[in-house]
């Protein structure tokens, strides 16, 4: 009872190990430890009772309740086998429920400590908890201190057991032979999968291929009867046509090139001169009182002539036409014809020549029903395309198809004002055609005032009259402003080149104005400018060739100056593509009358080829003298090409001038060295040969050095001192040489 109260007035008591900064009392004086044995098992079971004390949020007066032994508490102990410890003072027995009984055996023997005071149940419970898992872990390292192999506290696998070797064998052999199995298992089943997924490809190409099959069977159905006929129709038409297919093969061929042949382009022209004539006729005779009894069978000998050529053209000329498939051009007579026949324009063609003039019987003879005939225009347009593509000077077929355009305008605007003054009543007013004299003139003048705006027109009278009139007006702004634009546009385009040539000099002239270039300086400019443009067209060639793609520009290059190329000396024998390339790099250069080209003493770095006109090969004191004259074709200046500065190997060694205008291709060296990286074969010929013509030909240093040597040759060369001579005169010379000096010098 005292030591309740002696506990509830002291200081609280904190769990050891607690964390709490609270000291409990010191305890009871303990009598003298056991033997060290049995120390561990005691102090475990004191640690345990402890720990396995109630909490207490707060002191209480009323006497503790009786603690609940934990389940851990027994188990903890039984697990780590150590010897029975002798009985410990402090390890009593749980005190009895009774608090009077307990007061008692307090007094007689030691007492209890007193519970401890929780001030934190939360850090109480956490510090409880921490010490239990360090109590499980020391467990756990207890454990694997007996596994020599263990290296962390984690759960290893079991240790293996160490077998015998012929256990060992008998093992892995049996291993290997279920990774053998397992790996057959494996490829069976993978062979077996393959092949379900083959059969199953298989079954799904088959459906494919039969589904296929069944809608083109389907469609082999369902093929029209019209497409049957059809099909029959040509067959007939083939059959019966064959004969005079094969009597033109003589004039056109099996095929037609459209874009090349000057036979299909001379056809189309006949067929524009048929359309032409269908295209002004109709409209005129469908407005103009024309068909008279005299006139009428001439209209019909022309008309029939005209639907002739459309037949023609639509039966043996378009069916041969060749054309392009993937890149491929089709030469073959039967798919050019299927092609033909499935195209829009076999359909255009066909209503062109449909024989709407058979109503004439019914209706009378009226150019009405032969309106048709103009669907033919895709011929026009494509004569047009052939014509400029074939033409020198194109802009000239434009400006007379612009002014073509322009005619046929007023023509239509001509029979519209016929009509309108029929519909109003010809001579009853004076803005109609009032009936004298051509009635086409008359109108077509009509229509060129009226339409370019010129004025001077009879004032409308009528409604009618007015917005006729008002129409005719707003449609010549519109459509001559079209035509002016359109034809300034062609003419733009034909005199580009010499705009550019004439603002190019302009430019050039102003500049050596501006720096006050002496006057026979600016007439050579000039000079050179006006002969440039009338020689080639152009200032510079390579700008129209760099336009162009490789192929077309070796083609035009070996063409021009291959055969030159083959002639040279120094190039025989050396790679053909080698040559081809080297044109590649000529660059063309015109010199006026008297420039020097290359001047004696010069750096060569240029080989020339005469493309037209002539150089001279000059020299003496005022270069008066003329050693040679180079026409078109010749070649100088390949040797510096191939020498070195070594010797003056580069070096001119004549003068060389233009003799009246001369345009000359050039090589450089660097371009030359730049090709010969891809051909050595051809670099070795160059340099053997280049080494022959230099003996040959060579600058006047090499001559010099072979003439020194030609005069050592008279007198032949010095004999050589005898060895023994040198050894003993050695001496006796110098002495002799010293004394000189000395006996100089006094």
């Amino acid at each position: 009872m005292f030591a309740k109260l002696k506990g509830l007035f002291s200081s609280p008591q904190v769990p050891e190990g607690s964390g709490t900064t609270s000291k409990a009392p010191d305890p009871a004086p303990l009598p003298p430890p056991p033997p060290a044995k049995e120390e561990k098992p005691a102090e475990k079971e004191n640690e345990d009772k402890k720990v396995d004390k109630p909490q207490e949020s707060a002191p209480s007066p009323a006497p503790p309740p009786a603690p609940e032994p934990a389940p851990s508490a027994a188990s903890a102990p039984a697990s780590a086998p150590a010897p029975a410890p002798a009985p410990a003072p402090a390890s009593a027995p749980a005190p009895p429920p009774n608090p009077d009984q307990a007061g008692a055996e307090g007094e007689e023997g030691v007492p209890p400590p007193p519970p401890p005071i929780v001030i934190n149940k939360y850090s109480d419970e956490h510090l409880r908890a921490i010490i239990m898992k360090m109590r499980e872990r020391k467990q756990l390292f207890k454990e694997k201190v007996t596994d020599q192999y263990a290296s962390s506290p984690e759960i290893t696998p079991p240790v293996t057991p160490l077998l015998r070797k012929d256990d060992y064998n008998r093992v892995i052999e049996e291993r290997r032979q279920q990774a053998e199995e397992a790996q057959i298992k494996k490829e069976e089943a993978d062979k077996k999968k393959k092949e379900e997924q083959e059969k199953k490809k298989k079954e799904d190409e088959q459906k494919k291929a039969e589904q296929k099959a069944a809608e083109a069977k389907q469609q082999e159905e369902k093929k029209s009867i019209r497409t049957r006929i059809s099909e029959a129709m040509w067959s007939v038409v083939d059959t019966v046509l064959k004969p005079l297919e094969d009597l033109m093969d003589s004039v056109f061929g099996q095929t037609i090139d459209p874009f090349t042949d000057r036979r299909y382009i001379a056809w189309l022209s006949l067929v524009t001169v048929a359309f032409n004539y269908n295209t002004w006729f109709i409209t005129a005779r469908l407005c103009f009182p024309y068909h008279t009894e005299i006139s009428i069978p001439y209209w019909f000998t022309l008309d029939v002539l005209a639907d002739i050529i459309y037949l023609v053209d639509s039966v043996i000329s378009q069916p041969r036409k060749q054309f392009v498939k993937g890149g491929d051009i089709i030469k073959d007579r039967v798919m050019t014809k299927k092609h033909y026949r499935d195209s829009e324009r076999f359909l255009a063609d066909v209503v062109s020549v449909l024989p709407f003039d058979l109503l004439y019987i019914q209706f009378g003879f009226k150019s009405a029903f032969r309106l048709n005939r103009l669907l033919k225009m895709d011929t026009f347009f494509e004569f047009s395309d052939r014509l400029e593509s074939i033409m020198a000077k194109a802009y000239i077929w434009r400006v007379i198809r612009t002014i073509g355009y322009l005619l046929f305008m007023l023509h239509l605007n001509a029979c519209f004002y016929y009509v309108a003054s029929e519909y109003q009543g010809i001579g009853k007013t004076k803005w109609v055609y009032s009936g004298l004299g051509s009635a086409y003139l008359r109108c077509y003048y009509f229509a060129v005032r009226s339409l370019i705006n010129i004025g001077g027109l009879n004032e409308p009278e009528t409604v009618f009259e007015i917005t006729f009139q008002m129409t005719n007006f707003f449609l010549g702004v519109f459509v001559f402003s079209s035509l002016i634009g359109q034809m300034r546009d062609v003419i733009g385009a034909a005199t580009a080149g010499q705009t550019y040539f004439r603002s190019s000099m302009d430019n050039t002239v102003e500049y050596m104005v501006t720096n006050h270039i002496p006057s026979l300086i600016q007439n050579r400019v000039r000079t050179w400018y006006t002969y440039t443009w009338d020689a080639q067209g152009m200032l510079d060639e390579s700008e129209l060739l760099d336009k162009m793609p490789l192929v077309m520009r070796t083609a035009i290059a070996v063409d021009i100056n291959l055969a030159t190329f083959q002639k040279i000396d120094l190039f025989k024998g050396c790679d053909q593509q080698m040559l081809v390339d080297m044109l590649l790099r000529l660059k063309s250069i015109i010199y006026l009358p008297g420039d020097f080209v290359v001047k004696k003493g010069d750096i060569g770095k240029e080989m020339y080829i005469i493309k037209g006109g002539a150089v001279q090969v000059v020299g003496g004191p005022d270069n008066s003298i003329v050693f040679v004259t180079l026409k078109a074709g010749c070649v100088f200046g390949e040797i510096s090409l191939l020498q070195s500065s070594k010797d003056g190997g580069n070096r001119r060694t004549a003068n060389v001038k233009a003799y009246g205008f001369a345009n000359l291709f050039v090589l450089e060296k660097k371009d030359l060295f730049d090709i010969l990286v891809h051909y050595p074969e051809s670099q070795k010929v160059l340099a053997r040969k280049g080494r022959k013509l230099m003996k040959a030909k060579g600058p006047a240093a090499a001559k010099v050095e072979e003439e020194k040597k030609k005069g050592l040759a008279l007198f032949g060369p010095k004999p050589p001192t005898p060895k023994l001579l040198r050894a003993f005169g050695g001496t006796i010379n110098k002495t002799f040489i010293d004394k000189m000096k000395t006996s100089s010098t006094n």
